[in-house]
């Protein structure tokens, strides 16, 4: 189902919900450039489409509310709420794989005060990844259902002349959860990150199967030896500085307090291995 899908009964348009709102070009008028008579006949012309798009809006609602009702008889189970609710889940997870795209999903949450404060690599991946935008939907979706039938169907929050149709409303209840699953996400790949790390170190090449590398290579090997002396934390940070990782990113990955705690482990760490290494030294790369 694409993003400008509809749900029988209720027309919403997707671009609308995925936008912040503006005038329509149609909408700006040069006031120094017009007559008189133009000027009335442009702000007619506007007042008309503004009307146009209100009764639009109240047929939809109205449509809902028919819906709604029909539901009701059946206490929102049964064949035609599956349908309603497969129809919704399509909907919503459309809507949302959009917003995560453009990362628009994160100025809306703001505007309820629910701040996430996503990194660029977190908004890279949602935008490059679809199926990290997947994962997010359809976990989002699958709870705000549930969140949706009991509050806006059968306790009544959702009402036709509060302005929104059901969709929209739903979209709401989406908004509400996704921060939760987000959350979760991020704190999962933070402990993915940090058993890959430990692994990594654990499973470090012995120098025996790289006798044909080039001396920094070597090196790096003998530095993942001399590991085996340290602590696990000095290991983790070590062994992704060895893998190319950044300070910054080191301290994100294992929830380091500041980047100069990343840091003070490294010097604290070239100092311990210059007393060990043979000829007063380690290999240049690591020299502080």
């Amino acid at each position: 189902m694409s993003d400008s899908d509809q749900i029988t009964g209720a027309a919403p348009v997707v671009s609308a919900l995925a936008q912040p709102v503006k005038p329509a070009e149609q909408d700006l008028f040069d006031l120094d450039a017009l007559t008189c008579s133009e000027m009335a006949q442009a702000i007619s012309a506007s007042h008309a489409a503004e009307a146009s798009q209100l009764r639009e809006n109240l047929e939809r609602r109205a449509a809902d509310q028919r819906l709604r009702d029909e539901m009701a008889l059946y206490d929102f189970s049964g064949e035609k709420y599956r349908q309603f609710e497969n129809e919704l889940a399509r909907y919503g997870m459309s809507v949302l794989r959009g917003w995560m795209y453009t990362g628009y999903i994160f100025k809306l949450t703001a505007t309820r005060r629910l701040f996430l404060t996503p990194t660029d690599a977190e908004l890279e991946e949602l935008h490059r990844d679809s199926d990290a935008r997947e994962e997010l939907a359809t976990m989002t979706v699958a709870l705000a259902l549930p969140r949706f039938r009991r509050h806006a169907l059968v306790e009544g929050g959702w009402r036709y002349e509060g302005g929104a149709s059901l969709p929209t409303y739903f979209m709401g209840a989406c908004l509400f959860v996704f921060p939760n699953e987000f959350r979760r996400r991020r704190a999962q790949q933070k402990k993915w990150s940090r058993a890959l790390a430990r692994e990594a170190i654990m499973l470090a090449p012995d120098a025996g199967s790289t006798a044909d590398l080039e001396s920094q290579a070597l090196g790096r090997i003998r530095v993942r030896d001399d590991l085996r002396r340290t602590g696990e934390r000095t290991r983790a940070i070590v062994a992704l500085t060895l893998d190319g990782y950044s300070q910054e990113e080191i301290a994100e990955l294992l929830g380091e307090a500041s980047v100069r705690a990343v840091e003070g482990a490294l010097y604290r760490w070239r100092k311990s291995e210059q007393q060990h290494a043979p000829e007063g030294g380690i290999s240049r790369e690591w020299r502080g």
